[in-house]
């Protein structure tokens, strides 16, 4: 289990419920927003997350890869991944991953776990969000 705090930024609220409710499983802290907006409010009211997880196209004139430069500026020890439908790996920073939807939850709590140096994952989520 992890004390570790995640950012999760997706608009799809189905999607965002079913990433939160894994990363709460899997034992993390998770604040949820589902604009660029909300995620920059969040970041402000709480400015230490350990990841974020960002979704790319979002609603208004901020992306979600805006977001993930933000982040990365002021706090370049955050993790980030991107996920998108599109590739949009060209435009993903070397320092960032990029996880293309349909993805597995098991697959992105293994590659947050992973990049945050979090325990093995027990059990097998495999449903694709």
């Amino acid at each position: 289990m992890s004390s570790r705090t995640v950012l999760v930024a997706e608009d799809d609220i189905l999607i965002r419920l079913m990433l939160v409710d894994a990363l709460t499983d899997d034992g993390y802290h998770v604040v949820q927003a589902g604009t660029v907006l909300e995620a920059i409010a969040a970041i402000g009211r709480h400015p230490t997350f350990d990841a974020m997880i960002t979704d790319v196209d979002m609603p208004g004139s901020l992306t979600g890869l805006d977001l993930a430069a933000m982040v990365s500026s002021v706090a370049p020890r955050t993790e980030i991944i991107v996920a998108s439908g599109r590739d949009v790996s060209d435009d993903v920073s070397p320092n960032w991953s990029f996880m293309p939807k349909p993805y597995s939850l098991y697959r992105i709590l293994a590659l947050l776990d992973s990049r945050l140096g979090a325990s093995a994952l027990e059990g097998g989520l495999a449903q694709a969000i």
